[in-house]
């Protein structure tokens, strides 16, 4: 029986060259790619794959969003993480929003499979350099101080994606078809709420918490 695999990344190439790692795995067929969170909420729906393999940090709405938004609808699915970067706060965001599993893309074609392996079989997979014993500590530490980026809203958590990612007020209201000035409150709110008094830190909290990544 074949495993139906969705993967979503938003650089064409990266996705190739992962795609030609699944197709030569036995039993796997990767049904769809999407380049953005939202084109893989909409062939999620219509593909119903088994895995959705998904990068963290994408243009438009990001895979943790992504994750966030499809998990309550499709309980059933499973979601392997990709990421360039492996501090305790992106995979703990990662697992928080829904995930299954959490890999590097510099991994080796070995340890993709076994992550997929895991994932399928309902089990929880962590890449290999990650440090479980530092992970459990800062979730420790999350537990008794809580981690803002949780209470956002998902408009919130949206806006201050496009803010990280250089869009300005006017770019962002077009974008979402909203007034300025409702995009200015949610500025506002944000930063209240998060207890950061400009945009560059905005930048630099949604970078560290998996929203965007510096090279975006």
């Amino acid at each position: 029986m074949l495993t139906r695999i969705l993967l979503a990344d938003d650089h064409a190439l990266v996705r190739s060259g992962i795609r030609s790692l699944l197709t030569a795995m036995p039993g796997i067929e990767v049904v769809g790619e999407a380049d953005d969170g939202n084109a893989a909420i909409e062939l999620t729906e219509k593909y119903k794959p088994d895995v959705v393999v998904m990068d963290i940090a994408m243009k438009g709405m990001n895979g943790l969003e992504a994750v966030r938004r499809l998990r309550a609808d499709h309980p059933t699915i499973k979601f392997l993480m990709l990421s360039m970067y492996g501090s305790e706060e992106y995979v703990m965001q990662a697992l928080n929003a829904g995930a299954n599993g959490y890999l590097f893309k510099d991994s080796a074609a070995y340890e993709l499979e076994k992550a997929l392996i895991e994932v399928i079989h309902g089990r929880q997979y962590l890449d290999s350099h990650i440090s479980k014993e530092a992970l459990d500590l800062y979730m420790k530490k999350v537990a008794l101080d809580g981690t803002p980026v949780e209470v956002l809203t998902p408009r919130q958590r949206e806006i201050l994606q496009l803010i990280a990612e250089g869009n300005n007020t006017k770019e962002i209201a077009y974008r979402l078809n909203v007034s300025a000035k409702t995009i200015e409150t949610h500025r506002s709110q944000l930063m209240e709420r998060l207890e950061i008094r400009d945009v560059p830190g905005l930048v630099r909290y949604a970078i560290r918490t998996g929203l965007t990544t510096s090279d975006k």
